[in-house]
């Protein structure tokens, strides 16, 4: 029997440790306040005495809790015994340590523990329609950023498998950065005001922190943490790709990114689990399940995943091809540099940007368009397309009250004349560096060629090893010349780029790429010294040619770390792309409204080669000088009415809508607003930014 009772002892304490210590202090307790109890009854004068035995335990337990009252115990100190007074300093003494001590050490362990379990994901949270971040990355921290712009109580749940704190404060530095900018922007615009309608203006148009995040440690594929962080009533659960940056050893680290180019294990088990619980009967309907992929095997099994699991009813699996979207973009910017700030407003969820209307299928889809941008002046029509989720119209416009806004008809338009004859112009693409998006990089350029014709004169400039391990380009023979020099031939990589821009009668891209496969301590180190080296040649033919255009060389520099985004664009840097933080923008809106994941991948894809008819819709920047017949550029007149005579004007093939337009040395305009109200006065040198499909 006492064997038994020992092994129930041994059991319960092993399992529940700190439910056993609690019992333990309350028995110790209760046999020292029991005993105590007993001599005093003994010792104490009859008055106490008397009193009987609970009321002595009731001073008992007084005198712990408050010396002070042993005075009820011993009313005269020098009538009382030697025997009573050390009973009652003995039981408080041992009593402000088993009881008093041992009690608030335990309920603060408890405190502790609880907070702990909390981040640890050991505690369910009841939430809904919130949004779910399984993994963490460099692009995560701009996904949070970019929910500061929808103007609502957002709610975050971030699980990793990453220490929680670090994050934490990647999260905290991010966003207390974005607010001081935005905030500064607002305060600064407020001065123009008098008194009170100053601090009113800022107080209505500031950026708030309405973004709530909670961070969890833990594996992104254990269901029960899963289902912890409620990821059955999420409104969107982003399943983000891990990175592996912090190894000490570049042969490690670079064995390691050979073995995740070949395929993400992890990524396909966690879609799995998270298929699982979003597709089943109590989960919330409508949801959206984003999920980075960076690998052709990873791309096939969730698509795999896809057709056998997703339910259109309950989720929506939305593969992002990472490095094939920055594959496309990069291409695009090095062809088209303008573009950069363009995408870099409209995909985020600030200024203007896209927007989207259910919409009843209609063949004439040009009519349809028409339609649209007779009756609307504050948003800019794009086109119809049919979605996983049904029909919806496109526009870009500054909310999405303006893009329902509808007007009087307008019935009057200008005239103008569109060259049909307009092509793109030659482009020479210096590519300087490499990182793991170079196959996608001219794939992107391959589609471009395949649509607007043999234009593209790149040459290439990388170390020997990363050349052989694309084959040194054979396969794109638009490359016209592979330099191999590592980052410290800074004299062969200055004369290579001086000798590809002397030798070309037209503007130059300097396409500088950042290795995303280094360790964390060199990320973005071997881009900047890059520029360094152009920034030197730029540097001389000013001073060589006071009247150089320096319009005519646009340097297109890659960061991969947002923070070192201040260090370069102050180095004189035409276009700073942030990569990652154009996937996490694009997240952020697909997560949002699910339709702009056919949209963008429509936008970011030229037609293929040898294509018959175009079909797919991108944004182009064309030369004003070479746009319109023999010259003839339109006078001054507003943005609508440049929008909608460009587009009578274009052929019926080739409808052309304009969004905006790049001036050389200022800043991008785009039309979002009342189109009557901004007025527009181009020049030859100018671009149109427009929506067509070639």
């Amino acid at each position: 029997m006492l064997k038994k009772l020992r092994e129930r002892i041994s059991i319960f304490t092993v399992k529940n440790p700190s439910r056993a210590i609690l019992i333990g202090i309350l028995l110790m307790n209760v046999v020292l306040f029991m005993a105590a109890a007993g001599v005093i009854s003994l010792l104490a004068p009859k008055s106490l005495s008397s009193s009987g035995f609970w009321s002595s335990v009731y001073y008992t337990i007084t005198m712990v809790l408050d010396a002070g009252c042993i005075e009820y115990v011993i009313q005269d100190i020098g009538q009382a015994s030697v025997a009573l007074i050390l009973v009652c300093i003995f039981t408080v003494l041992i009593g402000m340590i088993t009881f008093t001590g041992a009690v608030i050490g335990y309920v603060t362990n408890y405190i502790s523990n609880f907070i702990d379990n909390s981040k640890s994901g050991i505690r369910a949270l009841k939430a809904s329609g919130h949004t779910v971040i399984l993994n963490w990355n460099s692009r995560a921290s701009e996904i949070i950023n970019d929910l500061l712009y929808t103007g609502q109580k957002e709610i975050v749940v971030v699980l990793a498998n990453q220490d929680s704190d670090d994050i934490e404060r990647e999260i905290g530095e991010r966003l207390s950065s974005t607010l001081k900018m935005e905030n500064a922007h607002i305060k600064a615009e407020s001065k123009k005001l008098p008194g009170l309608r100053r601090f009113f203006y800022y107080r209505k148009h500031r950026l708030k922190n309405r973004v709530v995040v909670i961070v969890r440690d833990g594996e992104t594929y254990s269901t029960k943490q899963l289902n912890d962080t409620s990821i059955a009533q999420a409104r969107t659960v982003m399943l983000l790709t891990k990175e592996y940056r912090n190894e000490i050893c570049r042969y490690g680290n670079r064995e390691r990114q050979d073995l995740l180019e070949k395929g993400n294990a992890n990524t396909v088990k966690t879609l799995v689990q998270v298929a699982e619980i979003t597709s089943g009967e109590d989960s919330a309907d409508a949801q959206t399940i984003i999920v980075e992929v960076e690998d052709n095997w990873t791309a096939m099994l969730v698509d795999r995943i896809i057709a056998h699991k997703e339910k259109m009813s309950k989720c929506h699996i939305i593969p992002i091809y990472v490095n094939k979207v920055l594959g496309q973009i990069l291409s695009q910017f090095s062809i088209m540099p303008e573009l950069n700030t363009v995408y870099s407003e409209l995909f985020s969820n600030r200024g203007a940007e896209f927007f989207y209307q259910k919409h009843a299928w209609e063949n004439d889809v040009a009519a349809a368009t028409e339609q649209y941008l007779m009756t609307h002046r504050h948003a800019i029509p794009l086109t119809i397309m049919k979605t996983a989720s049904g029909n919806h119209a496109f526009s870009v416009a500054n909310s999405e009250a303006e893009a329902e806004l509808a007007c009087e008809p307008i019935e009057t338009v200008m005239q103008t004349e569109l060259n049909k004859q307009y092509r793109m112009i030659p482009r020479n693409i210096v590519i300087i560096g490499h990182n793991s998006k170079c196959e996608d990089i001219m794939g992107g350029f391959d589609a471009f060629r395949g649509e607007q014709g043999d234009i593209l004169n790149i040459t290439v400039i990388d170390d020997a090893k990363s050349l052989e391990r694309l084959n040194n380009y054979e396969k794109y023979p638009y490359v016209t010349k592979k330099v191999a020099a590592d980052i410290y031939d800074s004299e062969k990589i200055k004369d290579t780029i001086r000798t590809a821009i002397d030798s070309f009668d037209g503007d130059t891209s300097l396409l500088i790429l950042s290795d995303d496969q280094t360790i964390e301590e060199d990320i973005d180190s071997a881009a900047l010294t890059y520029l360094i080296y152009v920034q030197d040649i730029i540097a001389e033919r000013i001073a060589a040619n006071p009247d150089f255009k320096r319009e005519s060389i646009d340097v297109i520099v890659e960061i991969l770390n947002p923070k070192n985004y201040d260090v370069v664009h102050n180095f004189s840097a035409d276009n700073v792309v942030i990569s990652n933080r154009y996937i996490s923008k694009m997240v952020t809106q697909i997560g949002r409204k699910q339709p702009l994941f056919e949209f963008y991948s429509d936008i970011l894809t030229y037609d293929e080669e040898g294509a018959n008819t175009f079909n797919s819709k991108e944004l182009y920047a064309k030369e004003v000088r070479l746009l319109f017949k023999d010259g003839k550029i339109p006078p001054k007149c507003t943005a609508g009415e440049l929008i909608r005579s460009v587009y009578k004007a274009s052929p019926s093939d080739n409808k052309m809508i304009v969004i905006g337009y790049a001036r050389p040395g200022e800043d991008l305009v785009l039309f979002a607003g009342d189109q009557y109200a901004i007025e527009v006065e181009l020049t030859g040198e100018d671009k149109l930014i427009v929506f067509s499909n070639h």
